[in-house]
């Protein structure tokens, strides 16, 4: 995980897409399934995986209370009082460790997928806006203590990506942990593979609605990020930042 000010590191490891991945003619459909879903060999983790999953569509109070015991048996660990919505969804869910008094709303997808990563982390008091996409591609998500992410957010992680405490992202920020190679002009970007680059938001930052941060930058602690923004480039500490792409406005320390 880069430091805030740190030079970018980019994952050099390429990034296969999933279509590669499921056009595999050597593996069964059920070998691909359970890699790209399961993320664990044998019969019996795939079962534990199905069964688990039949109760992520029982609504209300009862369905509540029965994702609340069933999930933890996927996850790689699972702390108090953490609540399930409806349809969430879990990929290589040994890979994701949530903390104490976390709520992942409904609809959100959270895929730890990667060969040799960590996975996604989400630390106590976290809470996840429904339809929100978690998303590794063999890259690291760590959500601190109390962040809270809004409704239709995505956190694409080929790299590292970092969100700190007390961060808000307001409905539909876009963090783009990774690029697509495109390097080469006799073969399609879609074919090129992607690279990881690390993102970090610092302690108790706001991103408005529908900002885009792109890999490679870090946002300084106490920054806050303009609805629409798109941030190419880092942002210091306490300051303010808006436009397309973004540029830093004022420093929130002289507004008094």
């Amino acid at each position: 995980m880069t430091s805030m000010g740190s030079p970018v590191q980019p994952n050099d490891q390429r990034i296969q897409v999933a279509q590669v991945e499921l056009s595999d003619q050597r593996k069964s459909k059920a070998q691909k399934y359970a890699e790209l879903v399961v993320g664990r060999k044998g019969l019996w983790a795939l079962a534990r995986h199905e069964l688990v999953s039949l109760f992520a569509f029982v609504p209300g109070a009862l369905g509540l209370f029965i994702r609340s015991k069933l999930y933890p048996w996927l996850l790689g660990s699972c702390g108090r009082n953490v609540a399930f919505g409806q349809n969430v969804v879990l990929r290589h869910p040994h890979k994701i460790r949530i903390g104490d008094d976390v709520v992942v709303d409904d609809n959100v997808l959270l895929d730890a997928k990667g060969k040799d990563n960590v996975g996604i982390v989400l630390k106590n008091g976290v809470f996840v806006g429904r339809n929100t996409i978690l998303s590794c591609k063999n890259g690291d998500i760590e959500l601190d203590e109390r962040a809270n992410i809004g409704f239709n957010c995505e956190i694409f992680a080929a790299g590292p990506v970092r969100v700190g405490k007390d961060v808000m992202l307001a409905a539909y920020v876009y963090l783009v942990g990774g690029d697509h190679m495109h390097d080469r002009l006799d073969v399609p970007v879609s074919q090129q593979g992607r690279i990881g680059l690390p993102i970090a938001v610092g302690d108790g930052c706001w991103l408005g609605a529908h900002a885009v941060v792109s890999g490679g930058v870090d946002i300084g602690e106490h920054a806050i990020v303009g609805a629409g923004a798109v941030v190419l480039t880092s942002v210091p500490a306490y300051h303010i930042a808006a436009g397309v792409p973004a540029k830093t406005i004022r420093d929130r320390r002289d507004e008094g």
